[in-house]
């Protein structure tokens, strides 16, 4: 028989608030760090008879893994919600306040209003809910978890349109971070349009 792995405790994580908060949902970000493109954020409703074998924090997990998973918590989850905030939003608000919102986004377009939202991280958004931030929290809750797959899944695929568009930049190889590869290439082509002008404010002046 196969070894299945399960990451029990970040259910019963989730298990233990549910009996004070019944509608519980994780929220997560995908691409704050990197050079190029949109910042994606998710949000995911789960309940206490969803067990999701291997699921755990998205960095932890491979490629092949997150794109399963991608599948069977959109399949699972009671409601999900996957946003973005814009580059020139990042621009304009900086990152931190760009996910903020994009994450706002993510909570709101749920579809229902949560009893609590968990955040990962130590900063939280503006929501009508109540919220608690939880410190690596794709590690602790599997709705944060589940919420980080999502968005890492997504973004990862926006960034691979990207590359269609812009194949001088490698976007699928790098996914927009700062890697010695995207450096050499915004040194041999420039600025895109879908670079974040703000990160690279000396080699744009």
């Amino acid at each position: 028989m196969p070894r299945i792995t399960l990451h029990r405790d970040l259910f019963d994580y989730d298990m233990v608030l549910r009996k004070e908060f019944p509608v519980i949902c994780g929220v997560d970000e995908a691409g704050r760090g990197p050079l190029a493109g949109d910042v994606y954020t998710a949000s995911v409703v789960l309940n206490d008879n969803v067990l999701i074998d291997y699921l755990n924090d998205s960095k932890k997990i491979s490629e092949k893994r997150r794109e399963i998973l991608y599948d069977e918590i959109i399949e699972k989850a009671d409601a999900y919600c996957i946003a973005s905030a814009s580059v020139q939003e990042i621009d304009e608000l900086n990152i931190l306040n760009a996910t903020m919102l994009a994450m706002k986004r993510a909570v709101e377009g749920l579809g229902i209003k949560p009893d609590l939202a968990l955040i990962d991280g130590n900063r939280l958004p503006e929501l009508e809910c109540e919220s608690r931030y939880v410190i690596h929290g794709d590690a602790v809750s599997a709705s944060i978890a589940a919420a980080s797959i999502l968005a890492k899944v997504t973004r990862d695929r926006y960034m691979c349109r990207l590359d269609e568009e812009y194949p001088q930049y490698c976007f699928s190889k790098h996914k927009g971070y700062g890697t010695k590869l995207h450096y050499e290439k915004i040194a041999e082509f420039g600025i895109s349009d879908v670079h974040r002008k703000t990160f690279l404010k000396k080699l744009y002046e």
